[in-house]
């Protein structure tokens, strides 16, 4: 048996190396480091079995206790969430439309979602057999359109939440108040949006019928979780879809220790002071802005704001006045280093930032040391 003389060396010993994620909680470069403290839980609760049903069922309705939800469920992921609730509101509880699914022949299939709002994920919609009707255009939509494409098929409204989508879409108050009226449920994709820890129940109260968020990002729980939150009714449909069930969510199973390891994860996460968080992070960036901000053309600044940057980040942006290397140049380089380090690239093509929330003070001196390398490269 190999033997592992330290954390990193499990990785490189199969012959993979070790990043340093600065691009903040995205999955291809492991998501977030897993609390401790849920590791010993995870541990001690993998040697013990349960009723997966039992613990579903309890956990959930803690996890809906703590963010103020009718109903909660642990599911796999996100993505697996957007699964459960397409499958939710096409097949609701009913075994027969259950297993029917993904065909939706007879059953309402059709996801109105404004055309702002499609993304990659939105094909987790179409695996439930979903037929997805955008509206608008990709900058922007009218109440009008939404209020034009509702069919005798129509069975949820879709809406997305995320880091740098336009601000023209319509609002999430007023597509409820639409949907509702007809009696269609709205359903919200928030993976990415914790912190702030207010957004756990902000979406329910401006009408969202479920949320999901990634129990894997800023939580750090196990990275295959996620929350799916809200009415009643709904939560009990996605469940009954879910793994252990024999339907469409089988193969999104979650295993009892990280259901454990999300409850825990979670509980710690909203204990925590956010305001300390926010100085800490500001107090990392500004180390950033300081040793970068010589480079002549080069702008760094630490951004804060409740639209795109949900954390404080120190983000670079390369003026007409630099002379170095260039933006994709620099990220080539820096994912060529040892270790290899990525940032954050989902602002402006002329931007990158450091997002700490996966670093501590020797990442920081890393990333650092390897940027400024990378800029004074020709």
């Amino acid at each position: 048996m190999t033997q592992f003389n330290d954390a990193a060396h499990i990785y490189r010993a199969i012959g993979v190396t070790p990043v340093i994620n600065a691009s903040g909680t995205t999955t291809a470069y492991g998501g977030t480091k897993l609390r401790s403290e849920v590791m010993d839980v995870m541990n001690k609760a993998a040697t013990v079995l349960v009723d997966i049903h039992e613990l579903n069922r309890k956990v959930g309705a803690l996890i809906a206790e703590a963010i103020g939800a009718e109903a909660a469920f642990v599911c796999s992921g996100s993505a697996g969430g957007l699964v459960l609730q397409a499958a939710a509101c096409i097949a609701g509880s009913d075994p027969t439309r259950m297993a029917q699914l993904p065909d939706t022949t007879g059953l309402k299939d059709e996801i109105i979602i404004q055309n702002s709002h499609r993304f990659a994920y939105d094909q987790a919609y179409r695996v439930a057999g979903a037929k997805l009707v955008g509206i608008g255009t990709g900058r922007s939509c009218h109440l009008w359109q939404l209020d034009a494409a509702y069919t005798e098929r129509t069975a949820a409204v879709a809406y997305l939440f995320s880091p740098f989508l336009t601000r023209k879409a319509i609002s999430l108050e007023d597509v409820c108040e639409s949907a509702h009226s007809r009696g269609v449920p709205v359903i919200v994709d928030a993976a990415s949006m914790l912190p702030p820890r207010a957004n756990l129940h902000k979406y329910l109260a401006m009408g969202a019928d479920m949320v999901v968020y990634s129990g894997g990002k800023s939580i750090r729980g196990p990275q295959g979780t996620g929350i799916l939150c809200g009415r009643a009714d709904l939560i009990e449909a996605a469940v009954a879809n879910a793994a252990p069930g024999q339907f469409l969510g089988r193969g999104m199973k979650v295993a009892k220790e990280e259901v454990v390891g999300l409850l825990h994860a979670l509980q710690i996460f909203m204990g925590e002071d956010e305001e300390a968080e926010n100085k800490r992070f500001y107090e990392m960036g500004r180390t950033v802005v300081d040793a970068l901000i010589e480079f002549p053309g080069l702008d760094v600044e630490v951004r804060h704001d409740r639209h795109d940057y949900h954390i404080p980040i120190a983000v670079m942006t390369f003026t007409d006045d630099w002379n170095g290397p260039s933006r994709d140049e620099i990220t080539a380089r820096l994912a060529d280093s040892d270790p290899r380090v990525y940032l954050h690239t989902l602002g402006n093509p002329d931007e990158l930032g450091v997002d700490p929330t996966n670093l501590n003070d020797g990442d920081l001196d890393i990333v650092i040391k390897t940027i400024r390398e990378a800029l004074l490269s020709n």
